[in-house]
């Protein structure tokens, strides 16, 4: 089938345009999805690929990830950035690195990614969720488009259900489907691990998307992503972390004054929502002052 999509696409589209297509799409449109491994060893666990059903369910999401060009070719190039920014705060907290592919899984590592449904940042948190593991929500701040304090909250979480489920591949099932469904349904089944569980579609298929997505990143020339790899883009620069404890009056004033613009504060400091902060409280924010230019 797929020999004849692309025999298709060759008649059907002039040479010209073929030839005038990104280098990914070039790479993609001759490429099949890697085969289904034996195993994949995921935050310490061998899972095992040597059953039908988990065979499949892998080969699905193998696919998935080779032939939905624009996510893919766009998660490659934010790679480099956001996991240099969460992997050290994982790593800080004892929770395992591959647990960054549940991260990306849920945003396409896309920092001001919001769902239909309300979720936020990298993470996905929900507004009530967030509020409960402790970051601060409201139209001045959003707490869950910092990285750094959303990350802390994502591991606050991923601990408590470790200490629940001690596997983390079910605890990634939770981060989906929610403690209380889980632990539910690992009762009603009487099995222990989100492999071994009927679950809705959603969260069945969210397991071996974080299992693929690992040896995605890992090995994206064998997805035929071999370009994009190349173009990785860069973490930005700080040039300064100005403390403030009072309101602001105006955000766009403040970045003048730092020699930036309200645009280039906003994208720095995505947890800033407004023009102003009130900050009737005084608490403590870190403003981070970005380096600007790029480098080659």
């Amino acid at each position: 089938m797929k020999k004849i999509l692309v025999l298709l696409a060759a008649v059907l589209l002039p040479a010209g345009l073929l030839s005038a297509q990104p280098a990914f799409y070039q790479e993609t449109l001759h490429k099949q999805a890697p085969a289904v491994p034996k195993y994949v060893v995921f935050a310490g666990d061998t899972i095992r690929f040597d059953r039908h059903d988990l065979y499949e369910r892998m080969d699905r999401e193998l696919i998935a990830f080779t032939y939905m060009h624009s996510n893919s070719v766009l998660m490659l190039r934010r790679s480099k950035r956001i996991f240099s920014l969460v992997v050290p705060i994982l790593k800080r907290n004892g929770i395992p690195e591959d647990l960054k592919y549940l991260m990306a899984i849920e945003s396409n590592l896309d920092p001001k990614a919001l769902s239909t449904a309300g979720a936020a940042g990298l993470w996905q948190f929900m507004k009530g969720t967030a509020q409960e593991l402790g970051l601060e929500v409201n139209g001045e701040v959003d707490e869950r488009y910092h990285i750094e304090k959303e990350t802390e909250a994502a591991c606050r979480y991923l601990k408590n259900a470790y200490a629940r489920y001690g596997d983390w591949l079910t605890v990634a099932a939770s981060y989906n489907a929610g403690q209380g469904g889980i632990s539910r349904r690992r009762a009603e089944q009487k099995q222990q691990s989100a492999l071994d569980l009927w679950m809705p579609e959603e969260t069945s298929r969210y397991i071996f998307r974080i299992l693929a997505a690992k040896r995605f990143f890992m090995n994206p020339a064998s997805f035929g992503f071999e370009s994009a790899v190349k173009e990785r883009y860069p973490e930005i620069p700080v040039r300064e972390i100005v403390t403030v404890s009072g309101p602001v009056e105006s955000w766009a004033d403040f970045a003048i004054e730092h020699g930036t613009s309200y645009y280039q504060l906003r994208m720095a400091n995505l947890w800033i929502r407004d023009l102003k902060l009130t900050n009737k409280k005084n608490l403590l924010y870190r403003v981070i002052i970005p380096d600007d230019a790029r480098k080659e």
